[in-house]
């Protein structure tokens, strides 16, 4: 796979974006994402990251074959005014050139060159027990095709996530060759809003974040929501941990003062019904085979499974009335069944597509 990880659904912050409440057993509910909860179900360590002024920030990129993204990648984490303690690069390919371009930074590096492609899933997971098992109080995300906006991206998470008490913190997430630009649509009520200049004044939107793409979390909060699925391997593993972090009740948000920049994924994102609701149709087939196996086992998921039908009528839409693409139904129904019964197998690549 040439893409480790990314940013693989639109943000939502309405109907589109709410959850199942907590476990069936248990009359507790969980806040739609987008809604602060008055009361967190759990609380982090009781000394919690922010309040710390020296707090052991942990770096973690996972790249795949490019070295030149990841260059310009870790020239920005590098320059940093609140300098990263210590850097993490996974390399999936394993690659002699990324370990001296890795070990060339000017900052304290570790590099893990796997001779296993563990895709961004495990890359990540790999990257952030690594993090915690050297001390670190926060761990800060990123993938290789992108990049904070300027030096004072780390600066301003830290003091977001002081401000309003956050385990979790992202920055926007916008298109790198047009910064103004969103590069993933985020949905607010029943408005997609697609610019950064949409987003408003304020400083801070809660319960929504874009974990693999600049996102601060504390150590303590990974303790109690866990590290990615590798079976996942690519594609919904990011969802998969929000899904953990809105049912935790945990405080987290994205700061909308700061940004990491990003290609624009939004071609993937095909409006239906007059732009009100989206669905995700990757033109490439492996990209589509984990995108839907995936999303298959998400939706059956505690926290997902209130969207099922929603999820039907809209790609039974997509299919049936926009594409009158019959066999693309059948093609979605199939890899979400092997994603609902936990099939986990990589795509055979001699079978036509």
């Amino acid at each position: 796979m040439s893409e480790p990880t990314g940013q693989d659904t639109p943000i939502e912050t309405g109907a589109e974006a709410q959850v199942d409440s907590a476990p069936e057993d248990s009359g507790d509910t969980v806040p739609a994402v987008g809604e602060k909860a008055d009361e967190p179900v759990a609380q982090p360590a009781s000394s919690p990251a922010y309040a710390n002024p020296d707090a052991l920030i942990v770096a973690v990129v996972v790249t795949h074959k490019r070295r030149e993204l990841l260059a310009e990648s870790l020239k920005v984490i590098a320059s940093q005014s609140r300098p990263v303690d210590h850097l993490i690069v996974v390399d999936n390919a394993n690659e002699s050139e990324v370990a001296d371009l890795v070990r060339d930074q000017p900052m304290d590096v570790t590099y893990l060159g796997s001779a296993h492609n563990l895709g961004g899933a495990g890359g990540f997971a790999l990257g952030m027990l690594h993090a915690l098992s050297m001390g670190a109080d926060w761990v800060w995300l990123a993938d290789d095709d992108g990049r904070p906006e300027g030096p004072e991206v780390l600066a301003i998470l830290l003091d977001c996530a002081r401000r309003h008490g956050l385990v979790e913190v992202s920055p926007v997430v916008c298109d790198i060759d047009e910064p103004d630009r969103l590069a993933f649509p985020l949905r607010r009520g029943v408005v997609w809003r697609r610019l950064r200049s949409e987003l408003g004044d304020e400083d801070f939107l809660p319960g929504i974040a874009s974990l693999f793409n600049g996102a601060l979390i504390s150590a303590a909060s990974v303790d109690l929501i866990g590290v990615p699925d590798l079976r996942l391997f690519v594609r919904g593993d990011e969802v998969e941990v929000h899904r953990r972090l809105v049912r935790s009740g945990l405080p987290f948000g994205t700061c909308l003062q700061t940004a990491y920049l990003h290609p624009n994924g939004a071609a993937e994102f095909k409006p239906i019904l007059g732009g009100r609701m989206h669905t995700q149709y990757p033109d490439d087939p492996v990209k589509r085979y984990f995108t839907y196996r995936n999303r298959g086992y998400l939706m059956s998921q505690p926290g997902m499974r209130k969207l099922l039908p929603q999820e039907w009528i809209r790609f039974s839409w997509f299919f049936l009335v926009t594409r009158r693409d019959p066999a693309g139904l059948r093609e979605w129904f199939q890899l979400r069944a092997l994603g609902r019964n936990e099939q986990f197998g990589k795509p055979d690549p001699k079978k036509p597509s």
